[in-house]
């Protein structure tokens, strides 16, 4: 790596560590990953073991977080649940991304016909309501976390797309790209060393905004038990499950509740500080 390189990258981490939202979303989300990887040995019970004569019991030295209607730990459940929502935000915005990259670049790259049809591709797929559409492909599918993953990625790569195709269409135009094209860069190398590299940093932002948007669908999916199938632990099924306790075992709602927000905001937090830290115009005093 030159030196330039090494000196923009040192600068944007440390615009990144300035920011004391994302230092603390990082945080959270590495102890989430981790949590995740780990549940089997994590978790102090069995996810589904039910103890039906202490269903709804509150929180206690036994049980941390107390315990849903039947029984089930809801500690257990909460950690493995985070597998879930990891997998889903993680895996949505993959699919997402590499369609997206693969769409985006190569229709602004090329303008001409290849651009107007995956416009009017674009266009078609964004005129559904994203969330609505992902209830039907759920309801038609069945729940599981492939079907999930199908629902949220369908129209989720649109967004990518648009995005990207904005940027390389941008960052073909500059100089250096002219440059490298003036003494027979081959196009291939042209779109692969010098536009991508170039059209990556929002890209990069709105994929962690994404896990966060992917984890909050997966949840609402769950909720409406649309998501994974029972008895499988999911922090929206969770929610579910509670609602109908609120006023004699609230924490079986609130539990969960507080872990989707809690993931939610560290992801975006997260997002906020990269959007500062790649931000060619931030300076360091």
């Amino acid at each position: 790596m030159s030196k330039r390189g090494r000196s923009r990258g040192n600068n944007v981490l440390a615009r990144f560590r300035r920011h004391r939202g994302a230092a603390a979303g990082l945080g959270f989300v590495s102890a989430l990953l981790l949590v995740a990887l780990l549940a089997p040995w994590l978790s102090p019970y069995n996810p589904s073991a039910q103890e039906l004569d202490s269903g709804l019991s509150g929180p206690s030295s036994s049980h941390w977080l107390g315990q849903d209607k039947l029984g089930r730990d809801l500690l257990s459940r909460l950690i493995h649940g985070s597998r879930v929502s990891v997998a889903v935000g993680l895996g949505t915005v993959g699919i997402s991304l590499a369609i997206g990259l693969l769409t985006g670049s190569l229709s602004g790259f090329l303008g001409g016909r290849a651009d107007h049809l995956f416009m009017r591709l674009a266009d078609i797929l964004m005129a559904f309501p994203g969330i609505l559409l992902a209830i039907a492909i759920t309801a038609v599918l069945g729940p599981s976390l492939r079907n999930v993953l199908i629902a949220l990625s369908l129209l989720g790569w649109v967004g990518y797309a648009r995005l990207i195709r904005a940027q390389v269409l941008k960052v073909k135009e500059m100089e250096f790209v002219q440059s490298a094209r003036a003494v027979g860069s081959p196009p291939a190398r042209l779109l692969l060393a010098h536009i991508l590299p170039n059209a990556l940093s929002p890209i990069i932002v709105e994929a962690t905004f994404g896990i966060a948007r992917a984890i909050v669908a997966e949840a609402g999916l769950s909720f409406l038990g649309l998501g994974i199938a029972p008895p499988a632990p999911s922090w929206g099924a969770m929610i579910n499950e509670g609602r109908h306790f609120l006023f004699v075992a609230p924490h079986i709602a609130v539990v969960p509740g507080l872990a989707i927000m809690a993931a939610v905001m560290a992801f975006n937090f997260i997002g906020d500080g990269l959007r500062d830290a790649l931000d060619v115009r931030e300076q360091i005093p």
